[in-house]
């Protein structure tokens, strides 16, 4: 458009063009024009489904370099049809926020400072304080000899976040442990 003169003021432009209401390209100024959605820029789109509820909305994440560059809600998504709520439209903050922890953290029972574990270290210790447990609370039989097979050392909360496929074989592993206390956090 060249250097900025009256006649390129918007309101003329717009009457010139056409655009009396002013809502389109007399309007939008050639910075505007030149802009590109970082998703034109994209290597690929993974679909997902959105971490934060148990409504499940679909969601496009679009990578660009292995990196979340934008995640935007998949039209394809049968109940949320390409919208999602103010957290899951922030999901690429959660993915890409540099105060997100990646890493094991433990902190010793009173201790005041948290240290680094490898997972295999922290996966070791889960399994060896549930086998645990379960040892110490294992109840065959009730007071009149009926057998119970269970244990009450044990409780299971699964989150709205999981899939019904997540939650069914959480499920499936703590009954198979012999808990009985096996909530869901959607339910409660």
């Amino acid at each position: 458009m060249g250097l900025p003169t009256p006649l390129n003021w918007p309101v003329l432009r717009q009457l010139r063009d056409g655009d009396a209401l002013g809502r389109g390209r007399a309007v939008t100024s050639e910075t505007t024009r030149s802009w590109t959605p970082r998703t034109s820029e994209a290597d690929r789109v993974v679909q997902s489904v959105c971490p934060y509820c148990a409504v499940g909305c679909g969601q496009k994440i679009f990578v660009k370099d292995d990196k979340v560059v934008q995640i935007e809600g998949d039209p394809d998504s049968p109940h949320s049809r390409g919208r999602l709520c103010p957290k899951g439209s922030a999901s690429e903050q959660l993915v890409n926020s540099p105060t997100r922890v990646t890493e094991v953290l433990y902190r010793r029972p009173g201790g005041t400072e948290w240290e680094k574990l490898d997972r295999e270290t922290a996966l070791e210790m889960i399994v060896d304080r549930f086998l645990d447990t379960r040892r110490r609370t294992w109840q065959e039989q009730d007071e009149k000899g009926r057998r119970l097979g269970r244990t009450m050392g044990i409780a299971a909360l699964g989150g709205a976040t999981l899939d019904n496929e997540e939650n069914y074989l959480i499920k499936k592993l703590f009954t198979a442990a012999g808990a009985v206390q096996i909530e869901n956090q959607a339910r409660i």
